[in-house]
């Protein structure tokens, strides 16, 4: 969903993190993706439907992980993160989910890598604009 205000376009997506035992999985988006190729991601896509919806949608896609795979663990205030190079304000919903079992995990066309990390590791990583930052808004120490 799109919507102009002013000069810049605003983009509302779904950004969902998936635990198991402390760390977080985080995704490298392939080339054949239409932005942001080659950085990590979490689960994430443009919102068409609910963001609710949009999000579990997104995960079975991206992961083949269903409703009985996961657990909603936490759900984020909206994230607005500017990309001025792109001329965009991203509207990203966040997400944290639990994983029962995380070696049920097949990636899609979307992504070429997957790794689990300490979410202090974050910072390590070439993602894409503000996932730091949505992590946080999901993200409580000692989980």
């Amino acid at each position: 969903m799109f919507l102009v205000l002013g000069e810049m376009k605003k983009r509302e997506v779904v950004t969902a993190f998936i635990e198991h035992s402390g760390r977080v999985l985080v995704l490298r988006r392939s080339h054949e993706v239409r932005t942001y190729q080659g950085r990590w991601a979490g689960v994430s896509g443009s919102v068409e439907k609910s963001p609710d919806e949009q999000v579990m949608q997104e995960i079975t896609e991206e992961t083949g992980l269903g409703c009985s795979d996961i657990s909603l663990v936490r759900r984020g205030e909206p994230l607005e993160v500017v990309d001025e190079g792109k001329d965009i304000t991203w509207v990203v919903h966040t997400y944290l989910f639990h994983a029962q079992k995380p070696e049920l995990i097949r990636l899609d066309w979307e992504h070429v890598e997957m790794r689990w990390i300490d979410p202090g590791e974050m910072d390590q990583l070439d993602t894409v604009p503000g996932l730091k930052q949505a992590l946080a808004r999901v993200w409580q120490e000692g989980e």
